[in-house]
């Protein structure tokens, strides 16, 4: 009998079953807040950069035709067969990736993650993505993390109903589609300092951002390392 499977991998089905019409989940414009804090900290090309939870490749497409030194990783393996379909001059800089349990022989200088971290729920998976990144930083390597969330309101879903079908309309195409319901915690800025400070990453700077189509409110994190 197969093991279940963890509730934040419901994004896989999601991925396969919009692919499956030519589709696309999120939209393919970039995320601004990335490039303004690889810019304000003077992050080189030549850095060595991680992105966890790439998805269909919205930033990471627009990293790598600009010459950065990025490896994209995701969950899910429809999304990275769908990068590497995307992007097959750049197919080697995507793998998958479950940052909850995976680790790479290697250190970074720049770290991100858009809308990954909301999708983890419990307490101990929240502690292992903020460990990942503590331990996969280089000495003296940032990272930035978004998050959904107006840093006041918190909320939870029922990790039972993760795989779940629910209908939703595509935003793009407006076609109704029957897909898996996914998972998604907010917090407020007291809690994800918290878990932050917790975690022993320094806190660099934080506020509230807007993520166009996809997120309009969404709060971001800097970090560093200790």
């Amino acid at each position: 009998m197969k093991e279940p499977r963890e509730y934040y991998k419901a994004y896989d089905d999601r991925y396969k079953q919009v692919h499956e019409k030519s589709l696309r989940w999120f939209s393919d414009k970039n995320s601004l807040i990335v490039g303004e804090i690889i810019a304000k900290y003077e992050i080189a090309k030549e850095s060595t950069m991680l992105e966890i939870g790439c998805g269909e490749g919205r930033d990471a497409f627009y990293l790598l035709q600009k010459g950065y030194n990025l490896l994209a990783t995701d969950i899910s393996e429809a999304a990275i067969d769908y990068c590497k379909r995307e992007d097959p001059q750049n197919s080697d800089s995507f793998m998958v990736l479950d940052c909850v349990k995976d680790s790479l022989n290697k250190k970074f200088d720049f770290i991100y993650a858009i809308a990954v971290l909301h999708m983890l729920v419990l307490d101990d998976d929240r502690k292992k993505f903020f460990h990942f990144i503590r331990e996969h930083l280089s000495r003296t390597g940032m990272a930035l993390i978004c998050t959904m969330g107006d840093g006041k309101e918190q909320s939870s879903s029922d990790v039972s109903t993760a795989f779940s079908l629910q209908r939703r309309t595509h935003e793009q195409s407006g076609e109704e589609l029957h897909i898996a319901g996914t998972s998604c915690r907010i917090v407020d800025f007291e809690t994800l300092h918290s878990e932050i400070a917790d975690s022993g990453l320094i806190l660099v700077e934080s506020g509230i951002t807007s993520i166009e189509p996809d997120f309009p409110v969404t709060m971001f994190t800097v970090v560093r390392s200790a």
